[in-house]
């Protein structure tokens, strides 16, 4: 065997290890395009289907979308300006962000992307964060105040800009967290609405999310590469009971799968004589009718899961859920 041989030899197994390694490279990536694609066309008709059911944007709109720098507010404005393409309606969307003036806050990172993806856009610079930080004492939770200082800013800068709708990044986790939260702190059965009139009176709130859950979201704000940008202001704020109670719902949901999709579709498929609000159900008046009603209670039989039947999951299910669609238009 002369030199040539040898060396061609001695090479073979690598090239072997290094073929093998490359097909394995190609395998997954061919499998995470696999699972982006389908992640892809999950979130779009989640977020198509939750626009038909309410009726959240109609043709004309203006939309004015609410982008904080999370992964929430990217996704909703990545999907509705790809929605926004293919729609049998034509409506506007402009970004915008308050840039609230907190300490190191990236002031170039979203205007970058914005002109880069190529959207309208307004930022809105306002100095909240001294307010906060002078009228909250350290340690106490934060969001309160903030929260009606933004939404103010927020109303007049939509007038400004001649938008009637405003759409906020909210998700199927938040929605249920609310309404654990309502519960348990508030005494009331009061959830997150999809869409509603502003408490000026003003504008159509919009939450496009609505049927999506939150690790999807996570899993697509990697694969899109948004530049995120934290809230420094109560971002480190980890005691807070919003927090808590979303990572309660996420251990129900680990040791009970479904769990969370079942809550969010109850907020849809209420019986309000089983419930005791009598300002929305006339238990004063009640009366036997002398026939028999299937739907009716069965006094004396605790209720058991087993009956209780088998209700939609996921954001397909929440929709059924929710009631008919408003409007025949389709974005997916």
């Amino acid at each position: 065997m002369n030199t040539d041989d040898a060396l061609l030899a001695a090479a073979a197994p690598a090239a072997t290890a290094s073929s093998a390694a490359d097909d394995e490279a190609a395998k997954k990536a061919k499998k995470h395009a696999f699972e982006m694609n389908k992640l892809s066309k999950r979130l779009h008709r989640q977020v198509g289907q939750a626009i038909a059911d309410f009726n959240m944007i109609e043709a004309g709109d203006k939309v004015m979308v609410c982008l904080s720098g999370g992964k929430d507010s990217y996704a909703m404005l990545d999907i509705l300006m790809n929605l926004q393409k293919r729609a049998p309606i034509r409506f506007e969307l402009v970004a915008v962000n308050l840039d609230q003036k907190q300490p190191g806050f990236p002031a170039d990172v979203l205007p970058r992307y914005l002109e880069g993806v190529g959207v309208p856009f307004h930022i809105e610079t306002q100095d909240t964060y001294t307010i906060v930080k002078k009228h909250v004492p350290e340690g106490k939770t934060m969001c309160s105040l903030c929260s009606r200082l933004r939404r103010g800013i927020l109303y007049r800068v939509a007038r400004e800009l001649g938008c009637n709708k405003i759409a906020l990044g909210h998700h199927r986790d938040d929605m249920v967290v609310t309404l654990l939260m309502n519960m348990f702190f508030g005494s009331r059965m009061k959830g997150m609405p999809p869409k509603l009139v502003s408490d000026n009176g003003e504008f159509v709130v919009i939450r496009p999310l609505a049927y999506v859950a939150e690790p999807d979201l996570e899993t697509w704000a990697v694969h899109r590469e948004f530049p995120i940008i934290p809230c420094s202001l109560c971002g480190s704020q980890e005691n807070l009971q919003r927090v808590l109670i979303k990572k309660m719902i996420r251990e129900w949901d680990k040791e009970y799968p479904g769990r969370i999709d079942n809550m969010f579709t109850a907020m849809g498929n209420i019986t309000l004589s089983h419930m005791m609000d009598r300002q929305l159900f006339p238990f004063t008046t009640i009366a036997p009718t002398g026939k028999p009603d299937p739907q009716g209670d069965k006094a004396f039989d605790e209720d058991d899961a087993d009956d209780c039947g088998s209700p939609p999951t996921g954001a397909e299910g929440s929709a059924s859920a929710a009631g008919p669609a408003v409007q025949t238009v389709r974005f997916v």
